[in-house]
């Protein structure tokens, strides 16, 4: 009970933090903090589909491409961004459904190149369709949400609408997680055929997994378009399905707040480390490899060792106590 409460402590403060860090900034700054919640958001769809469901992608740029360019030609025909994002992940959702299928048949690194394949051939479509998506110069001039009495137009205000939505994701996923889904998406990471051998339908709780992690992507996508209001196909390669996996990796996979670690060490500590100038990306690479190496499990690891240690050590001591005590 006291480690729950604890944790909804923690949770409030460090809400708390996020709603203070951009007071006082330059333009810049903010934008790079809306950066950390998107990914954030995309990082948490990609977590419940490898770290929960055990299924790996290497696709979720390609959800984000989907989001995003399905939001913005809708806002750009005059669309409310309101309306045209719940269709985004409509989209994301279809189209994760129908990925989900390949990971039926193969695992491991098969899975991993199907995915692969599809984030590959989204991006060729993207930039050769031009009639639809503009090619390699893009989409540009989407316009941000307009809800009235709060206009998002400003830096500021668009990150607070983004911590807005962000939460209201991470409820989402808190929700589906503590689920009997939560336990089916375990169940099937841990051992696929006892899960199925005790009545799951594995088949359609991999498809699930596929269908709302894409969703998830959708959202980022969706984000990303009223954030810098330009879209291209370079912006959604495999090298940003890579970027995302490692923020997964990083901060824990299979962990509710590792994606939220994993992607402020992504996006902010390259930004911490500038002052090292020409340095800051291989100071940056050699800290992640390091981690990676020592703790595997990520930086939510780190941390269930350290709380591990400690009240373990607690523990002994009021065990101590309370046999003492019986004498």
């Amino acid at each position: 009970m006291m480690a729950g409460k604890w944790r909804w402590l923690l949770v409030a403060l460090l809400l708390a933090a996020a709603v203070a860090a951009p007071l006082g900034q330059k333009s810049y700054i903010v934008y790079v903090l809306t950066s950390w919640l998107v990914f954030a958001i995309a990082a948490m769809g990609l977590n419940l589909t490898l770290g929960y469901a055990g299924q790996i992608s290497l696709a979720q740029a390609s959800f984000m491409a989907i989001g995003a360019y399905v939001t913005a030609l809708l806002t750009l025909a005059g669309w409310h961004w309101l309306i045209a994002t719940p269709l985004a992940l409509l989209a994301c959702f279809v189209v994760g459904l129908l990925l989900g299928y390949p990971a039926l048949r193969v695992k491991g690194h098969f899975l991993a190149f199907v995915t692969l394949a599809f984030n590959t051939l989204v991006f060729l479509v993207l930039r050769n369709e031009e009639w639809l998506t503009g090619g390699s110069y893009g989409l540009s001039g989407m316009p941000r949400p307009d809800l009235g009495l709060f206009t998002t137009m400003r830096p500021l205000p668009f990150y607070y609408f983004t911590l807005a939505v962000t939460v209201i994701a991470a409820l989402a996923m808190w929700g589906i997680v503590r689920s009997p889904w939560g336990r089916a998406f375990r169940a099937l990471r841990e051992n696929p055929i006892r899960a199925e051998s005790l009545g799951l339908d594995t088949r359609r709780i991999t498809l699930l997994a596929f269908a709302i992690g894409s969703a998830y992507g959708g959202l980022a996508g969706a984000l990303v378009t009223s954030l810098v209001q330009f879209i291209e196909p370079a912006s959604f390669g495999v090298g940003h399905s890579l970027r995302i996996l490692l923020m997964v990796v990083v901060g824990g996979a299979g962990s509710f707040f590792g994606p939220f670690l994993g992607s402020g060490v992504v996006i902010l500590l390259p930004e911490v480390l500038r002052f090292t100038e020409g340095y800051y990306l291989i100071i940056y690479a050699v800290l992640v490899i390091v981690m990676l190496i020592y703790a595997p499990e990520g930086l939510i690891g780190i941390g269930a060792r350290l709380k591990m240690k400690f009240f373990s050590r607690s523990q002994v001591r009021a065990d101590m106590s309370q046999g003492a005590s019986l004498k």
